[in-house]
């Protein structure tokens, strides 16, 4: 057998040559332009204008100037009921809507009532009985009163017997109680009437005080029950009304700090959708009681205003203020060592001993340099660089520099 020719697959010099080259400047064009991307990323970065989030400088004789501690917990209701029928019956109607105002004794639904009318009825029936009875009875004994009349006269002539005399008498004697039994029984029938009608009254459920219906729980052809009864197919209310002129804030504070809570200590409240809106408000009570569980005791916070704005179940934050260091400081001669504002401490950096911020002026960042006074919660003191409304830089990027652009998060 012939042995197999391999110079055909033998590579050329110059196509070797070619190839090479080919694959050259293959690997430079793509290492060109991916030098190109990155560069433009880069001069891309550097042109985008930094975001940065602002607050402003909080004047130091604030409200919020000496705050002695802090807590969060939630607004809640002194006023709230669920509102339930007193009896197991069938929904008829439903006269309410979420969010409506409800004043005290409006019909808020009603319930099947036909039996208990039914029952009113046969009670006020059996007294209508019992009181023709006793239009009968008068008769008869107003007759018996006249026959005993005359036994008495036919007596006293020796014209009757003693024994006409006496079934006369008798006859009168139980007419009387006759009728004074249909008396008992027209007030025992009465009786049933009034229970009859609370029957029906308990057909109708109405509001039990002036508020907001934040719930409705039941729809027509439902049963509800005061109880808990047939599963998931019983509803137990028929809708939760709030009194919005009742909303407080309660708050768990730490056992360990309960001694600079005091009742009627001046508080300071955020709510958490509302963080720029501070609300003045006052120790109401402290719950004489602590949960071993989480080693805390409950505090009721009143408003010294309510708002419309303000909800139940919403989340807020408080801050109990020192009175007596705000006194102290009113009374302060040193004019020098007095603070100008308060500022979070997420605004100021560092840079070796000393202390600078970031303010925002027309569009640009501008180092400050400060002087810090005392911390105050997660806040510091400023004496000296910032002044009360200042807007100061709080979140943002390393990097900043003075002068400049920023984009401030709305």
């Amino acid at each position: 057998m012939p042995a197999a020719d391999l110079s055909s697959l033998k590579i050329q010099d110059a196509a070797r040559s070619k190839r090479s080259a080919g694959k050259f400047w293959s690997i430079f064009a793509a290492s060109l332009g991916v030098l190109v991307l990155l560069t433009g990323g880069v001069f891309a970065l550097r042109s985008q204008t930094p975001v940065v989030e602002v607050t402003a400088a909080r004047p130091a004789n604030g409200p919020r100037g000496e705050t002695l501690l802090n807590a969060s917990g939630y607004v809640t209701p002194r006023r709230r009921a669920t509102v339930a029928a007193k009896i197991t019956g069938r929904v008829t109607g439903v006269f309410f809507d979420e969010g409506m105002p409800a004043k005290e004794g409006q019909l808020l639904a009603t319930l099947d009532d036909s039996d208990a009318k039914r029952a009113l009825d046969s009670a006020i029936a059996d007294r209508d009985a019992s009181q023709a009875a006793i239009a009968d009875l008068q008769v008869q004994l107003k007759y018996a009163e006249i026959e005993l009349h005359r036994a008495e006269e036919l007596r006293a002539q020796q014209v009757q017997s003693q024994e006409f005399l006496d079934t006369a008498r008798t006859n009168v004697d139980s007419l009387k109680a006759k009728i004074a039994l249909a008396k008992q029984q027209v007030e025992a029938a009465a009786a049933r009437i009034q229970q009859a009608q609370q029957g029906v009254d308990n057909c109708i459920i109405r509001a039990p005080f002036s508020g907001i219906i934040v719930s409705k729980d039941a729809q027509v052809g439902e049963m509800v029950s005061p109880i808990s009864a047939g599963g998931g197919f019983t509803r137990t209310g028929i809708a939760t009304i709030v009194d919005m002129n009742s909303n407080e804030t309660e708050v768990d504070v730490n056992e360990a700090y309960i001694a600079r809570v005091q009742p009627g200590q001046k508080v300071m409240a955020t709510l958490d959708a509302y963080p720029d809106w501070q609300i003045p408000s006052h120790v109401r009570t402290i719950i004489p009681t602590a949960d071993r569980q989480k080693a805390t005791v409950k505090v009721r916070i009143s408003f010294d205003k309510l708002d419309p704005r303000i909800l139940p179940d919403m989340g807020v934050k408080v801050a109990f203020l020192n009175e007596e260091d705000s006194s102290k400081k009113a009374k302060s001669k040193d004019p020098g060592s007095a603070a100008k504002a308060i500022i979070p401490q997420s605004a100021v950096h560092a840079a070796g001993s000393a202390s600078y911020v970031f303010t925002v002026r027309d569009g640009k960042v501008e180092r400050r340099a400060v002087t810090l006074g005392r911390q105050v919660g997660s806040d510091v003191e400023v004496i000296a660089g910032v002044g009360a409304g200042d807007p100061l830089v709080v979140r943002g990027p390393e990097n900043l520099r003075d002068g400049q652009k920023v984009e401030i998060r709305p």
